[in-house]
C-alpha cells in the first residue's frame, strides 16, 4: 500500500484534532497540535453542515413540510457539537448584556446557569435559522447554505486567536495555544471558498463582508470588556456567523 504524502497525513490529523475540538464525534486518538488544527476547522464545518444537509433532505423526501425539516437540520447540527456553540452565544449573551466589570463578566461566562438574555439569545438563533432554511426549502440550496454556513462561520477561530490574549488563564480557548499567522489565513481561505461553493459569487462577498464585520465588532467588545478571547465568545462568533450566512442566503436564493 503507497504511504500517504506527508501534507496528506498532517491535515487529515489536523482535521481529526479539530473535530475533537469541536465536535463531540467520537475520534481515533491522535497526538493533537490544537494550534495549528484551527487550520482545518472550516472542513469540520463543511462535514457538520453536510450531515444537517443530509437530514433535511431526508426528511424533505419523506413528506416532512419544509419548517419541520429545517428544525430538524438545525437541531442535528447542534448534537453533533454537543451544543457547544450555542452554550457559548448563551453565556456571552448573559454575561455582556448585564455586567460591566471585567471579574463579574468572567464569573458569568463561567457559570453553567442560564439567564433571561442568554435564553433569548438562544430562541432568537435557532428561530432565525429555522426560519432561514425553510424558507430556502429546495434540498440542493439547503445543501450549499448550510455547507457554507458550517464551514465559513468557523473560519475566524484561528484568526481571533492569534489576535487576542485568552481573557483567563487555563480556560479551554487559553490550552489552544496561539495559532500561526499562515494557520489563520489557510484557515479564512477556505471558509471563502465554501461561501463561494456553496451561495455564489454575489452573495459570497455580500455575506462574507457581514460575518467579517460581526466578528471584528464582537472580538472588539470583548477586548474591552474582559481583556480577550474566551471559548464562549468564539462560540458566540460561530452563532452569530452561522445565522447571518443562513438569513442572508434565504434572502439571495
Amino acid at each position: 500500500m503507497t504511504a500517504l504524502p506527508n501534507w496528506l497525513r498532517t491535515w487529515l490529523v489536523d482535521s481529526a484534532s479539530a473535530a475533537v475540538l469541536l465536535t463531540r464525534v467520537p475520534m481515533p486518538q491522535v497526538a493533537p497540535d490544537f494550534a495549528r488544527a484551527l487550520r482545518a476547522a472550516p472542513l469540520v464545518g463543511a462535514g457538520i453542515g453536510l450531515l444537517a444537509a443530509a437530514v433535511f433532505a431526508l426528511a424533505r423526501d419523506w413528506g416532512a413540510a419544509p419548517l419541520l425539516a429545517a428544525a430538524l437540520a438545525v437541531l442535528s447540527g447542534a448534537i453533533l457539537t454537543g451544543a457547544l456553540h450555542e452554550d457559548g452565544l448563551a453565556d456571552v449573551a448573559d454575561a455582556f448584556g448585564l455586567y460591566r466589570d471585567r471579574e463579574r463578566t468572567l464569573e458569568i461566562l463561567r457559570d453553567s446557569r442560564l439567564g433571561t438574555y442568554g435564553v433569548v439569545a438562544l430562541i432568537a438563533s435557532f428561530l432565525l435559522r429555522v426560519a432561514a432554511l425553510a424558507a430556502i426549502a429546495d434540498p440542493a440550496l439547503a445543501t450549499g447554505a448550510l455547507v457554507a454556513a458550517h464551514a465559513a462561520s468557523r473560519a475566524g477561530f484561528a484568526l481571533a486567536i492569534s489576535r487576542l490574549p485568552p481573557a483567563r488563564p487555563g480556560g479551554l480557548a487559553a490550552t489552544v495555544g496561539r495559532p500561526a499567522e499562515s494557520t489563520a489565513w489557510t484557515s479564512l481561505a477556505l471558509g471563502a471558498g465554501f461561501l463561494w461553493l456553496g451561495l455564489g459569487l454575489g452573495t459570497a462577498l455580500l455575506t462574507g463582508a457581514a460575518i467579517a464585520l460581526a466578528g471584528i465588532g464582537l472580538m472588539r467588545l470583548a477586548r474591552r470588556r474582559i481583556g480577550g478571547h474566551t471559548g464562549d465568545v468564539l462560540g458566540a462568533q460561530q452563532q452569530i456567523g452561522e445565522v447571518m450566512i443562513l438569513v442572508l442566503a434565504a434572502m439571495s436564493l
